[in-house]
């Protein structure tokens, strides 16, 4: 009987595969915990590791495939960063009435929330620069192409893309900035303590 209890001990403990990858994910994510106030910093350290990427496919003369699916990757990131979370065109489909997005300024204050959070679009761009520049090591994903096809291919759809977003916030009249719109304040704490009499 004390054997069988200590074989189901033995057997209930996780592997050490196991235990080490879980270490090492809980290490990493109290790094980024620890640098999400600093978003500054962080998209400084990721435009230096866009330019090292830049500059080696520069200098290699090569991977442009891979560079092209990084554009069109960080395109599709941007275009989630700009838009809503609740997309206003949808919410009209499912009612009659139009818009649910304030017009005018009697109407409730609804904060603009994106459908992809600022860190979330940091993490995933430098995570996908970083797979980039780690492609770059491997002759098999330097795929012979013409880059200037790729370049205006790019240009034309990121045109297009940009297009039609611009229409849909002008005609769900949202701006996905913070910067240069009204702040709301409470009333202001004087620190005195009011006694009733």
């Amino acid at each position: 009987m004390a054997s069988d209890s200590a074989e189901t001990v033995v057997k209930e403990q996780p592997s050490f595969v196991y235990r080490v990858y879980h270490g090492i994910s809980q290490k990493c994510q109290s790094a980024l915990d620890h640098v999400v106030p600093y978003s500054t910093q962080r998209w400084i350290g990721t435009v230096m590791f866009g330019a090292l990427y830049c500059l080696r496919v520069f200098f290699l003369q090569g991977w442009y495939i891979v560079t092209y699916a990084l554009g069109i990757y960080h395109l599709n990131l941007l275009i989630a960063f700009l838009s809503p979370k609740i997309d206003p065109a949808l919410e009209m489909e499912d009612s009659d009435d139009g818009p649910k997005l304030p017009t005018s300024s009697s109407e409730e204050f609804r904060p603009f929330i994106r459908r992809l959070p600022e860190f979330k679009f940091w993490y995933s761009a430098t995570k996908g620069i970083v797979i980039a520049l780690i492609c770059t090591f491997f002759e098999v994903f330097n795929i012979p192409v013409f880059w200037p096809i790729l370049v205006m291919y790019f240009i034309t759809l990121f045109c297009i893309t940009m297009k039609r977003q611009i229409k849909h916030m002008i005609k769900y009249r949202y701006i996905p900035f913070t910067h240069g719109k009204t702040k709301y304040k409470g009333k202001e704490d004087t620190g005195r303590v009011h006694q009733s009499k």
